[in-house]
């Protein structure tokens, strides 16, 4: 009819800005790095495991350190898991915040997609794991397969989709932030056994000092740490998992800063805190403890195939295998079907596939949520559980992705071909 106006059907994963294309190349590389050492520590802690000096790794895990007056004589072992994934989840925290605040997600529609797939991506892996583990007796490994691991999917992310566009890899990394901020909501929730509430409390006060300090932009390291490192102790003395302080940190975190008054909005210590601190996360937080955690008995062929078939193990494959991009695949279709949203031009329903196999690569908290739902000593089969469905899902993901890297690769070539002087693909200033 005259005089109205038909609005354009929305478009999932139309393309990032050229500032949002670059930080998510930049990520990925330093992920490449990371994703490769976290895999050498994890395959020397499994040669050593099942090697004939397997009892000195077990001995080296048990070494304890720290101050037993303040009740942090910690063996090596709870350091990497307690202390070191604390800045693993002080850099994703970073990268949420500053992904909502001055990334492409600040657009409400542009978030939708990810916040609903990572939600899907924990309610149906976790349903998976409970129809086949059973609830009962195991039903407390119900989040282990609910997490994706960063550096492990985007170093393969960095190695078979460098020509997916450049809104699938942000939807893949924003996916990754948001469900390890699940999962540690997850465990603060569900897997404090003990809460002591006066520590907890206590935190508060150097969290808020640290909250004043990098508001104020303060950056030295010797008046920030003492008020991280007492966050960090007295969330550890509450009982609530320590990486919990990781987050908390980083949600105190400016993104933006401002000059005088009504002057343009600058970037805050967010960014410059992610870029000192994500080469220590993804280099020597994560593969550390990996080392320390990946390293299991698995009694060879025979002792392998019986343990993948225990219920627990069983549930924790499927949950990564078929509940997770089940899940994720669910939640975005959704989205699109009472949004009426399509893909974006040159996309498929077999992309979204592929990253969303990838999620199910669930290595770093995975294995942590499996120590802290069946204990350290007795989550052999988890860890054999969770090693066996991150490979897989990584070489199906492989296998699926290539299949249409000839496209995205030719789409990808002409669009970098077709730039001015200044570097910027001109696809990008026309946008």
């Amino acid at each position: 009819m005259p005089g109205t106006s038909t609005r354009p059907a929305p478009r999932l994963f139309n393309r990032s800005s050229w500032p949002e294309a670059r930080r998510i190349a930049d990520i990925l590389r330093k992920e490449t790095i990371g994703g490769a050492l976290l895999l050498a520590a994890a395959l020397a802690a499994l040669v050593w495991a099942n090697s004939p000096w397997a009892q000195t790794y077990q001995d080296l895990r048990a070494i304890e350190v720290g101050p037993a007056a303040l009740h942090l004589n910690l063996d090596l072992a709870t350091w990497a898991a307690d202390g070191l994934l604390a800045i693993f989840f002080f850099v994703a925290g970073l990268e949420l915040k500053r992904e909502f605040v001055a990334g492409d997600l600040r657009d409400p529609w542009r978030a939708a997609v990810p916040v609903a797939a990572a939600f899907g991506g924990v309610v149906v892996p976790a349903l998976v794991y409970l129809a086949i583990a059973g609830p009962a007796g195991a039903g407390q490994g119900w989040a282990i397969p609910t997490a994706t691991d960063i550096a492990f999917a985007l170093a393969v992310l960095a190695v078979i989709g460098r020509s997916l566009p450049d809104a699938l890899r942000t939807f893949l990394l924003t996916l990754a932030v948001v469900d390890d901020l699940i999962a540690i909501v997850v465990i603060a929730v569900f897997y404090t056994a003990h809460l002591a509430v006066l520590p907890l409390l206590a935190a508060l006060v150097p969290l808020a000092v640290f909250g004043v300090l990098v508001q104020r932009g303060v950056r030295s390291w010797w008046l920030l740490l003492p008020s991280a490192l007492a966050t960090w102790g007295l969330v550890h003395a509450s009982g609530v998992h320590a990486t919990v302080a990781g987050v908390l940190l980083a949600l105190t975190v400016p993104v933006l800063a401002r000059g005088k008054r009504n002057g343009p909005a600058r970037a805050g210590l967010a960014e410059h805190f992610e870029h000192r601190f994500r080469p220590l996360s993804a280099g020597v937080a994560v593969p550390v403890f990996a080392f320390f955690s990946a390293g299991v008995a698995l009694g060879g062929l025979s002792g392998l195939t019986g343990t993948l078939t225990e219920p627990v193990a069983a549930g924790v494959v499927a949950g990564l295998l078929v509940g997770k991009p089940l899940g994720i695949l669910a939640a975005t279709w959704l989205v699109a079907r009472f949004t009426r949203a399509t893909l974006a031009e040159g996309l498929a329903w077999i992309d979204l596939l592929g990253l969303a196999v990838l999620a199910g690569i669930g290595f770093t908290v995975s294995l942590l949520i499996g120590d802290l739902a069946f204990g350290a000593d007795s989550a052999a089969q988890v860890k054999v559980a969770v090693l066996a469905g991150s490979v897989a899902a990584a070489l199906l993901a492989t296998v699926i992705l290539r299949l249409r890297a000839r496209v995205h690769r030719r789409v990808h070539e002409e669009e970098s071909a077709d730039s001015d002087a200044d570097g910027v693909p001109d696809v990008y200033q026309s946008s």
